[in-house]
C-alpha cells in the first residue's frame, strides 16, 4: 500500500523557515561558545567537558544543517543524497546527544554518591573512551536497524521513507523510541533522584553547591524531556496507528512536522545551560569577554590614531 505523495504543507513553509532561522541564529554562535569554552576546560583535566565537547559538536553538526532544512520546506531543488545526510545528521543528534546526556548524568552521580570511588571514571582519557563508545554504538545499532528492514545499500531510504509506514518502518522506529528516548530518560531519571538524595543527607557539601548541581541536572532532564516528548510521542502512536493506513499517516502529518521542529530546541538549549549554571564556564565565559573588549579597545585605538 503507498498513499499519494503528501506535498509540502503551508504550514510547513511557513513554520520551518521562521523556527529554524531563530534556532541557527541563536544555536549557532550558542554552540561554538560551548565547544571552545568546553575544550578549555577539558585541557584543565575536567571530563564532563569532554562529553560537552562531543555534545557540541552533534548539535553543532545539526544546526548547520537548519539552512537546508529550511530549502527543503521552501521546495528548493535539493537531492536526494543530500537531504539523506540531513536526516542522518538529525537522527545522529537525537541518539548520540541521548547517550553523552546519559554519560553526564552518570559522571554527576558517580561524583556526587560516590566521591571517594571510581576516580578512573571521571578521568578525561575514560571520558574520551566512553564518548568515542557513544559514537561508535549509535553507528552500529544503526547500521543493524537498517540492515533489518533490507535498505542498508539504500541510502536514499533516509529520505525516501515509506508512506504510510510498513510494519517494518514501525519495527525500526518502536526500537529507535525504547533505545534513544525511553532507556535515556530513565537513566537520567534515577541519577538525578540519587543524586539528590545523596545531597540531602550530605553535610560535608555546601548548600550554594548542592543547588547548583541540582539545577544543572534538573534542568538537563526537562530541557531533554521537553524537546523530545512530544516528538517521541507522536512516533510512538505512528507505530500503532499508521502501518498501511494512509489515512491515519495523513492525520500525523503536521503533528510530525511540528514536534520534528521542537525537538531542535534541544540543541539550542544545552550548551546555553551550561554555559550559564558551570562555575567553570562562566569563569571561561569571562575570560573571551575581557580578550574580546581589550581587542576591541585596542582596534578602536589604533583606528583614532590613524585618523
Amino acid at each position: 500500500l503507498k498513499c499519494k505523495t503528501l506535498c509540502v504543507t503551508e504550514m510547513e513553509q511557513q513554520m520551518y523557515p521562521t523556527v529554524y532561522s531563530l534556532f541557527f541564529v541563536v544555536g549557532f554562535p550558542a554552540n561554538c561558545l560551548s565547544l571552545y569554552i568546553a575544550w578549555k576546560l577539558m585541557l584543565k583535566g575536567n571530563s564532563m567537558a569532554v562529553y560537552l565537547i562531543s555534545l557540541s559538536v552533534s548539535d553543532l553538526l545539526y544546526t548547520v544543517t537548519l539552512p537546508v532544512w529550511i530549502g527543503m520546506a521552501l521546495q528548493w531543488n535539493i537531492s536526494d543524497g543530500l537531504c539523506s545526510v540531513m536526516y542522518l545528521i538529525m537522527y545522529n543528534s537525537f541518539y548520540v546527544g541521548s547517550g553523552l546526556l546519559c554519560c553526564i548524568s552518570v559522571d554527576r552521580y558517580l561524583a556526587v554518591v560516590y566521591p571517594l570511588h571510581f576516580h578512573w571514571v571521571r578521568e578525561v582519557k575514560a571520558a574520551t573512551v566512553f564518548s568515542t563508545a557513544v559514537w561508535i554504538l549509535e553507528i552500529f545499532v544503526h547500521i543493524l536497524l537498517l540492515h533489518h528492514i533490507g535498505e542498508l545499500e539504500s541510502f536514499s531510504y533516509l529520505c525516501n521513507q515509506h508512506v504510510p509506514m510498513t510494519h517494518n518502518d514501525a519495527d525500526f522506529a518502536l526500537v529507535r523510541v525504547v533505545l534513544s528516548f525511553l532507556f535515556p530518560v530513565a537513566i537520567m531519571t534515577f541519577c538525578f533522584q540519587q543524586i539528590m538524595r545523596s545531597l540531602k543527607k550530605s553535610t560535608s557539601i555546601l548548600e550554594e553547591e548542592r543547588r547548583k548541581v541540582g539545577v544543572l541536572l534538573l534542568f538537563l532532564l526537562l530541557t531533554y524531556i521537553v524537546s523530545f516528548v512530544p516528538y517521541q510521542t507522536v512516533m510512538f502512536l505512528r507505530v500503532i496507528l499508521e502501518p498501511e493506513q494512509c489515512s491515519w499517516a495523513q492525520r500525523f502529518r503536521d503533528p510530525y512536522l511540528v514536534t520534528v521542529a521542537t525537538t531542535t530546541l534541544n540543541s539550542t538549549l544545552d550548551p546555553i545551560l551550561y554555559c550559564l549554571i558551570n562555575d567553570s564556564a562562566k569563569r571561561e565565559i569571562r575570560k573571551v569577554v575581557k580578550k574580546g573588549r581589550r581587542s576591541f579597545i585596542k582596534k578602536t585605538t589604533r583606528i583614532q590614531a590613524i585618523s
